[in-house]
């Protein structure tokens, strides 16, 4: 795919920028990339829902018996261009599912789940579709694979965790201090 100069990589389907959620760029045989919603859309809507035919050559990319199509390569190339980090983004149904696992290891967080729904189930619809125009259904904002110290400080947790270890840090050097203070004070006197 060629880029632009100046521009972000986009899907040459929907001209979205590639991103890490739902526009993570999936690799098809031809080595064509398109992003995963757009390759969803297609599969459920594909008669033949193994094998994918690219929207740019018509090449077909067969899936094995029962692969959805997020389990298809991940342009990583294209991630690391945009300095992001791959989520694992699956299909369920006609809703495609990102769990956003935070990485923290000090805290039990509920990871956040984000779905998109990408239509009705086939036959569902009657007529031809309301709104030609682009849907105004909210998109999460990709993820960034490094985080300033900063950006850090502004969760409520990490400034409890900060300031928890300060305050057991500090107490552990004062015990270690009395100890070794009281014992000269001992020895110097006997």
């Amino acid at each position: 795919m060629a880029e632009q100069q100046g521009r972000e990589p986009e899907c040459p389907v929907c001209w979205n920028p590639f991103n890490n959620t739902f526009h993570t760029p999936k690799v098809l045989d031809c080595c064509h990339s398109f992003c995963v919603e757009c390759l969803a859309h297609l599969s459920l809507v594909t008669p033949a829902r193994r094998r994918l035919l690219c929207p740019l050559c018509r090449q077909p990319t067969v899936l094995a018996s029962g692969q959805p199509v997020t389990d298809l390569p991940t342009d990583t190339a294209v991630l690391t261009l945009l300095r992001l980090e791959p989520h694992h983004v699956i299909l369920e149904g006609h809703q495609l599912c990102l769990k956003d696992q935070p990485k923290s290891r000090y805290f039990l967080r509920q990871p956040r789940v984000y779905t998109l729904d990408l239509g009705p189930e086939p036959g569902g619809q009657t007529g031809p579709p309301q709104d030609a125009g682009p849907s105004p259904r909210s998109l999460p904002i990709p993820v960034p694979s490094h985080y300033s110290l900063r950006e850090c400080f502004h969760n409520p947790q990490f400034r409890i965790f900060a300031y928890l270890m300060a305050v057991i840090l500090s107490v552990t050097l004062l015990l270690i201090f009395s100890v070794f203070w009281t014992k000269q004070f001992l020895w110097g006197v006997g």
